[in-house]
């Protein structure tokens, strides 16, 4: 499979040219892109949460603490929290999400199990799209497209590294098909990914069909010189 390294500088530049696009030609403004651009290259080493090596675990999990609270500011912002509630949040989350949730999918989770596949990457999209508030929907579409991205990234240079090239002789390696895949050979593990699946895939739809709420002065708008 391909190493850390690897996977982080394709992810990031993967969010260097999806941030150009989202401003020219899609119209986003910059800051909006140069978020969309940290969250593909995050997205990108996603998949390593599940790696047996403690160092790629700890610093995902630490940033995942990070990002993950952050990601949720303008919704603290719009329900009329206090700047105390909001700080007390983002401190509380960091801690659950490092030291609890790491903890909880250690156990559950095994390599190259359901958490490397195409409906963990849809996961991690409707993640994003549910966590980043804004009543703007291209926004959270661009967010939720970028974190897949890099997600997908991941899947396909593990399964590029998988084929072993010996001259005119193509020899699959043990873990060719372990990455992009539907299903594994858990019925649970299965079964469990496509329940969280389908449940956060109603809760985008419920959200999705909201009829959209005036515009927080803090948020990001589309830049109008280019719709």
């Amino acid at each position: 499979m391909a190493g850390f390294r690897t996977h982080i500088t394709v992810s990031s530049t993967l969010g260097v040219v999806y941030g150009g696009i989202a401003v020219q030609p899609l119209g986003f403004e910059t800051d909006a892109a140069i978020l969309a651009a940290g969250i593909t290259a995050i997205g990108g080493m996603l998949p390593d949460l599940d790696s047996d090596s403690g160092v790629p675990v700890r610093e995902m999990f630490g940033l995942a603490a990070a990002v993950l609270p952050m990601l949720l500011l303008p919704r603290f912002v719009h329900s009329g929290m206090t700047r105390e509630a909001i700080l007390a949040s983002l401190l509380f989350g960091y801690i659950f999400v490092r030291y609890v949730v790491s903890r909880v999918f250690k156990k559950l989770s095994v390599h190259r199990g359901m958490y490397h596949s195409i409906p963990a990457m849809l996961i991690a999209g409707l993640v994003v799209y549910l966590a980043y508030h804004t009543p703007n929907r291209d926004l959270r579409f661009l967010m939720a497209g970028g974190v897949m991205i890099g997600f997908a990234s991941h899947l396909i240079l593990d399964e590029i590294y998988s084929v072993d090239f010996r001259g005119a002789k193509i020899v699959l390696k043990s873990s060719a098909g372990s990455a992009i895949k539907l299903s594994s050979s858990s019925l649970i593990a299965t079964a469990s990914c496509y329940a969280i699946l389908g449940g956060l895939g109603y809760l985008a739809y419920l959200e999705y069909m909201k009829p959209p709420a005036p515009e927080a002065p803090i948020e990001t708008h589309r830049n109008p010189r280019m719709m």
